[in-house]
């Protein structure tokens, strides 16, 4: 089952999705992930303490709102329009990526964040599990 996670980049945050993968489940179990925002075109990636090979998902161009791990770098990558390396409007990471999620908000919202900005990655329990009220919600 898909895990559900919070993205918080600079001053937005947004929803996403992270599949039930080993890599998924890897990055899950080491949530909560802070890390300054690294640009290279229209993604972002910042290193987390992850390692896994590529797998049957591994995809040398993704779709916009992608989510992946670049096993090369052990980076968490975030794809909201070409980079670099693209040609014409394809979204090609610098090497293959398992794709690992999917922003489940507006992508394009992530081209206001710039190198060194803070990034935390968080399990989005209000999402995953309802049933769990914030300390605070209840009178």
């Amino acid at each position: 089952m898909a895990k559900r996670i919070r993205i918080q980049a600079g001053s937005m945050s947004v929803s996403a999705e992270l599949t039930d993968s080993a890599t998924g489940r890897a990055v899950f179990a080491a949530l909560p992930i802070r890390a300054e925002a690294r640009t290279w075109g229209d993604e972002i990636y910042f290193g987390i303490p992850v390692s896994q090979p590529l797998d049957e998902s591994a995809a040398e161009v993704v779709d916009v709102g992608d989510l992946g791990f670049w096993p090369t770098g052990k980076a968490f990558c975030i794809f909201f329009g070409p980079t670099p390396m693209s040609r014409g409007s394809e979204i090609r990471p610098a090497g293959a990526v398992n794709v690992i999620g999917k922003v489940l908000d507006d992508p394009r919202v992530f081209k206001a964040v710039r190198d060194g900005d803070p990034v935390i990655l968080e399990a989005d329990v209000q999402r995953d599990f309802p049933e769990i009220q914030r300390s605070g919600s209840q009178g």
